[in-house]
């Protein structure tokens, strides 16, 4: 499995809060929800995509933008004119007005995961909200900007339209569908994001292509349990051990065998926030030899416990 899979099978929306807002100009939103990631596009007319400290993004006509991390950020019409959003959407799920009233909803609904003022506005916003955790997905998200956009002419892939499509209607699965949508649309977004020569990508991402570091990556993301060494990993690349270390080091940064500590380390983190599994099973799982070998090299590397990290995580979770 390339790097980016990897990292994107433990990012996936489930029950996502994702619509539309139709409005007319002046109007602005603003999110304060502390989203891990939240993808917007104009369906119709163009936004600004506003945040403290910071110029303006400007998001045209059916380009898609991906805003990282939790700190509020606003989308709206004019970002030099001091617009009362329309509402705000807050981290309990609800929407308030500018003085932190909780509007009803049906003040500012249009229908089915529809919000704004009339249907035929003349601006149309999407928003779908993701909340990530886990050492995996900080790999990703430290690696992007706060906000990146990609130009409706360099998106190759269709599922935007399929998710606009989806969005209003009611049948059976529909979170289930809309859920998978998102997930397709951020993937797209970020591949047509990395393709950008303006877009610096992650270490990892470049490397995922290479003919020499592509296959070790593919091989320990497949296996991290494996006892591999320098000259394993060399042999699933092809080229000799100093040819290996050499080429690996150039483009990820590090040697081999610390990317493996550490990729098994961020693996061992989430499987004892997301799983029951003991300690000892989980240890096997990443490739180490017992309980204790796990617990020493973890808290080397992150200054915590596994099993006070575990405690830590479930006293954190939502």
């Amino acid at each position: 499995m390339d790097t980016l899979s990897e990292v994107l099978d433990h990012i996936r929306s489930s029950g996502a809060l994702v619509g539309r807002n139709l409005m007319s100009p002046p109007w602005s939103i603003r999110f304060d929800e502390s989203a891990s990631m939240t993808l917007v596009a104009m369906l119709r007319g163009d936004g600004w995509i506003v945040q403290e400290g910071a110029e303006p993004v400007r998001l045209p006509h059916r380009d898609l933008a991906v805003v990282t991390g939790p700190a509020p950020f606003a989308v709206t019409s004019d970002p030099d004119a001091p617009i009362a959003p329309f509402y705000v959407v807050t981290e309990q799920g609800v929407c308030t007005d500018g003085a932190d009233n909780v509007l009803a909803e049906e003040s500012i609904s249009l229908g089915l995961r529809t919000c704004g003022t009339r249907l035929d506005a003349e601006h149309a916003l999407l928003t779908g909200s993701y909340t990530a955790t886990g050492r995996i997905a900080d790999r990703l998200l430290t690696a992007l900007p706060r906000v990146l956009v990609v130009p409706g002419e360099h998106r190759r892939s269709a599922p935007l339209e399929l998710l606009e499509a989806e969005i209003a209607r009611d049948a059976p699965g529909q979170q289930a569908v809309l859920d998978r949508l998102l997930d397709l649309v951020l993937v797209g977004t970020l591949r047509d994001w990395f393709a950008l020569p303006e877009a610096s990508a992650p270490r990892w991402y470049r490397a995922a292509a290479d003919p020499v570091v592509g296959p070790a990556l593919s091989a320990i993301h497949d296996e991290p349990a494996r006892p591999w060494d320098v000259g394993g990993l060399a042999r699933e690349a092809g080229v000799s051990r100093a040819t290996f270390a050499r080429r690996f080091a150039d483009l990820m940064g590090e040697p081999p065998i610390s990317y493996l500590t550490g990729w098994r380390l961020c693996l061992a983190s989430d499987l004892l926030q997301r799983t029951d599994d003991t300690i000892e099973s989980i240890a096997r799982q990443v490739g180490y030899s017992s309980a204790y070998a796990l617990s020493a090299a973890f808290t080397r590397e992150y200054d915590v416990r596994p099993g006070r990290h575990r405690a830590l995580s479930a006293a954190s979770a939502p």
